[in-house]
Order: structure tokens, then C-alpha cells, then sequence
């Protein structure tokens, strides 16, 4: 029996990388279309893409995973029935449900990497994602850059003389007018710098004036820090529970955990449609293979999307169990009975 589990696991593990692949590099694309809004905003290098690709990656996993374990564990049975391998085994005294046996493990650890992977690392993922492009917009507000114009750097206007080879501002001049005083900066070099998502303005070998009715006061200074107040407001993340529980976006999280739990589950509540689907005669079922392996997929995503408004949480247990209760019956005659 561990001869027979060693050679189903390789013939599933062949097959299962090459299908993997092709689905991660669709959705990938699909992703990476989806980043032309960004690019209409924001500026974004190689390197802030393959970021935003990192933290959507678990989401993408999540989606592909499923489904790649479904197609895989059915052509993986379905060509050994077409080299006849499968016939071979149940005449050496091995069952059909020696082979549910065999897929049950794979099939469960799966489930639980994708429950973990969508209730606690893909939370924490999009609001990494959102903050790095909320951060990547507010840098795009704040570019600057010499100009006969000027700037607005929080409540001060900001003149650049000239922008320096290094990255760093020439002759900076800010001027700041309240209702009480008024007061100008200048500074022979600053540069731009970020701290905890707060934009900050250092100078470097400068003075200052303050003068008001009565006074009127200079400093002379080495290095200052003027801080940006205006920061973007950034999502923060406690705990996976605190997320979920949260009422913010109420609607869109039940969505969300139903879709979760459901796609999770799959792999494991699919066994039995595997099974009917993988194993055939060739002679008679070689033709229907690929169009079952299709609908399977189609009817339940399709049921899951489809009742998921109407029946809320209730759609899990009736999905589910409603699943097998086709499926069972559906192996038995196929599969169990015949071989």
C-alpha cells in the first residue's frame, strides 16, 4: 500500500506543478492589468510592482490552489485509467477507496493552509497593500522639484532654487503668514526624507526670521526638520479576530468569510467527484472527462456565487453537504459498484 501511495502521489505531483503554474501566471496577468489605474496616479518602479505583487500573492494562492488540486487529482487518475494502469490495480485487490484514502490526506492539509491563508495572512496582506499605495500617492503629491512657482508644504510656502545632482534642493526659501507674525526660512540644501509615513523636510545651514508688531527675532541653525502634518491617514491591523468582528464593511466580510470557507473546503469535499470523474472505462468515458472536469468547477463556484446573497451563511452547509449528497451516489454507480 505505501508503493501505491508513493506512485499516485508522484503521478499527482507531476501534473500538479505544470497546472499551478498556468493558472498563477493568468491570474497573475490579471493582476497585473488591474495595476494600470495605479500607474495612472501613481509613479511605481519595478520594485514597488513586485511589492504590490507580494502582498496580493496569498490571495492569488488562494483562488489557484483550489482548483489546481481539483484538475490535478483528476487527470492524474484519469491517465492512469488511459494507460491502464487502473485496471491493473483493481485486479492486483486495490479498491477505489484505497485511492480516497490515499487523496484524503493532500486534500485535508490543503484545506487547512488555505483556511489560514485567507482568515489570517490575506487580511494583513490588503491592508499592507493599501497603505503602500496610499503612501506611493501621498509621495506623488509630494514632489518636488525647482520651480518659478513654488510649493505648498503644509501651511508654508516652499521656493526651490535649484535641484542638486544627489537628490537634494539648493536655496530653499519657506515662508509661513498667521494672524499674529510672520516667518521665512532659507537654507542653503535640504532634502526630503520619511519617517513612519510622515513626509519631513531637513535643512541644512540656514537662518530664520519671526517678526511680528513689536519683535523681531533671528536663529541661525545647522540642521531643521519641518514636518508634513497633512499625512495620510493609514489602516491599521490588530488581530485576525479584530478584522473579521469588525463592522466596517459588514456586508463585504460575510461575502468575503462565505467565499473563504466554501473554496477552502473544496479540495476535501470533492474527493468523491474526483474519483467519479478521474476513473473510467476509456472505451466509453474517454470523451466526457475534460467537459465533467469543467462543469464540476463551473457548477460549484457558480452555486456558491449564485446563492451566496440569498442564503448568507446558510449556502456552507447546504453547498457543502449538498455536494456530496451528488457526489456519493454518483461514485457508487460509477466507480465503487463497477470496479
Amino acid at each position: 500500500m505505501d508503493k501505491l501511495k508513493r506512485y499516485i502521489i508522484t503521478q499527482f505531483s507531476l501534473l500538479f506543478f505544470s497546472v499551478f503554474l498556468s493558472l498563477l501566471s493568468i491570474a497573475s496577468i490579471i493582476f497585473m492589468i488591474k495595476l494600470a489605474k495605479y500607474t495612472a496616479v501613481i509613479k511605481l518602479t519595478v520594485l514597488d510592482l513586485w511589492k504590490l505583487y507580494t502582498f496580493v500573492l496569498p490571495e492569488l494562492l488562494f483562488y489557484t490552489l483550489p482548483i489546481t488540486f481539483f484538475i490535478t487529482a483528476v487527470l492524474a487518475l484519469f491517465r492512469l485509467s488511459t494507460d491502464n494502469e487502473m485496471i491493473v490495480l483493481f485486479a492486483l485487490g486495490v479498491r477505489p477507496r484505497n485511492i480516497l484514502k490515499i487523496l484524503l490526506k493532500p486534500a485535508a492539509i490543503l484545506s487547512v493552509v488555505l483556511l489560514f491563508d485567507f482568515f489570517v495572512v490575506v487580511p494583513h496582506a490588503k491592508l499592507l497593500s493599501k497603505n503602500f499605495v496610499k503612501f506611493k500617492a501621498a509621495e506623488a503629491k509630494f514632489n518636488l522639484s525647482a520651480s518659478e512657482f513654488g510649493h505648498n508644504f503644509n501651511n508654508w510656502l516652499l521656493y526651490i532654487g535649484k535641484d542638486n545632482k544627489d537628490g537634494t534642493y539648493g536655496d530653499v526659501i519657506l515662508f509661513r503668514k498667521d494672524k499674529k507674525e510672520e516667518m521665512i526660512v532659507g537654507a542653503k540644501k535640504a532634502e526630503v526624507f520619511t519617517k513612519e509615513g510622515v513626509f519631513s523636510l531637513r535643512l541644512q545651514d540656514g537662518q530664520g526670521y519671526s517678526y511680528n508688531k513689536e519683535t523681531l527675532t533671528q536663529i541661525d541653525f545647522e540642521a531643521m526638520n519641518i514636518n508634513n502634518m497633512l499625512q495620510e491617514s493609514y489602516l491599521t491591523y490588530h488581530s485576525t479576530i479584530d478584522y473579521w468582528m469588525h463592522p466596517h464593511k459588514r456586508d463585504s466580510k460575510i461575502k468575503n468569510f462565505i467565499v473563504g470557507v466554501l473554496s477552502s473546503l473544496f479540495p476535501l469535499f470533492s474527493l468523491f467527484t474526483i474519483l467519479s470523474i478521474g476513473i473510467v472505462h476509456v472505451r466509453h468515458q474517454k470523451g466526457h472527462v475534460y467537459l465533467s472536469l469543467a462543469a464540476a468547477v463551473i457548477i460549484f463556484y457558480g452555486v456558491m456565487f449564485g446563492l451566496q446573497p440569498y442564503l448568507q451563511f446558510y449556502v456552507i452547509p447546504l453547498l457543502l453537504f449538498g455536494w456530496l449528497a451528488v457526489s456519493i451516489p454518483i461514485y457508487k454507480k460509477t466507480v465503487s459498484n463497477r470496479f
